[in-house]
């Protein structure tokens, strides 16, 4: 008689199921089991659907990321399946989808609250994967004293913060970028208390891919600025989601093993363009 007991299958949690989020979970989800989160529970099972007719194992959970409680019961829910390997935080609005608070609400205050209650969660030899923006670096550094609270305030008082009051933020793009941003830094510090599971965390942050949130950037009020962004980046054309997903397995694999707390910008050149001038923000 055999009495062993079979090992649940290793958890990779991806968060958002767009183009970005689809091609991350094909690239890790193999022979693990895909926990597929989205606010739309049409876009997370039309996606799923997708893995699941190339050979993925998944299973959807609908969240809203900007709500602490339901990002603590996704947590939850994916310990729950078996050791959770793999992160991956994709969900986000853009400038042009959203207002000024929505956007701190999903891509600042989301993204840290992921990082937090996945930090209780992950598996030891795990790693996790924030996709931010290039749009972090583009007006960065802030001020010492801004950088070091986007970094280390609670998560709770974040958004108390008086510069991330909307009345002093401005304009939709600028709170992008101060989310993004936000991004990069709480990767930092919240790669110690990772570390402390014996886990990683780091970021990526893409320039122009082409997605549908991007098609809505690009026929929005700013395409004259993104037809420039184009012609004097480097590579000379924007990025794809297979591009994104290459790049974060990087990171997510065992080469990256001494790898946590960083942010890999690959944005064609875009920034490298910001800093000589030849092309200015919008």
């Amino acid at each position: 008689m055999n009495d062993a007991v079979e090992r649940p299958r290793d958890v990779a949690v991806v968060i958002g199921s767009g183009s970005i989020g689809l091609a991350i979970a094909r690239r890790v989800g193999a022979g693990r089991t895909v926990l597929l989160a989205d606010h739309s529970d049409e876009a997370a099972t039309a996606a799923a659907e997708r893995l699941r007719g190339e050979g993925h194992e998944v299973i959807t959970r609908v969240t809203d990321v900007s709500d602490h409680a339901a990002v603590e019961a996704l947590a939850d829910a994916a310990a729950a399946l078996g050791p959770v390997a793999q992160v991956v935080h994709t969900a986000g609005v853009s400038p042009t989808q959203a207002p000024v608070e929505r956007i701190l609400h999903v891509d600042l205050l989301g993204t840290a609250m992921v990082l937090d209650a996945f930090a209780r969660v992950v598996a030891p030899g795990g790693a996790g994967l924030v996709v931010a923006s290039m749009a972090g670096h583009r007006e960065s550094p802030y001020a010492p004293e801004t950088e070091r609270a986007l970094a280390t305030v609670r998560t709770d008082e974040l958004l108390a913060l008086p510069f991330l009051q909307p009345g002093r933020i401005g304009s939709t793009v600028h709170a992008y970028a101060l989310s993004k941003r936000a991004n990069s830094l709480r990767v930092q510090t919240a790669a110690a208390a990772w570390g402390k599971r014996g886990a990683r965390l780091n970021a990526v942050s893409p320039g122009v891919i082409i997605t549908p949130l991007a098609r809505d950037e690009l026929s929005g009020p700013r395409s004259d600025w993104f037809d420039h962004v184009r012609e004097v980046s480097a590579a000379g054309r924007f990025g794809t989601p297979d591009e994104v997903a290459e790049a974060a397995a990087f990171p997510l694999g065992r080469q990256a093993d001494f790898i946590t707390g960083a942010d890999l910008l690959m944005d064609g050149g875009v920034t490298s363009a910001l800093r000589t001038g030849e092309l200015t923000t919008p």
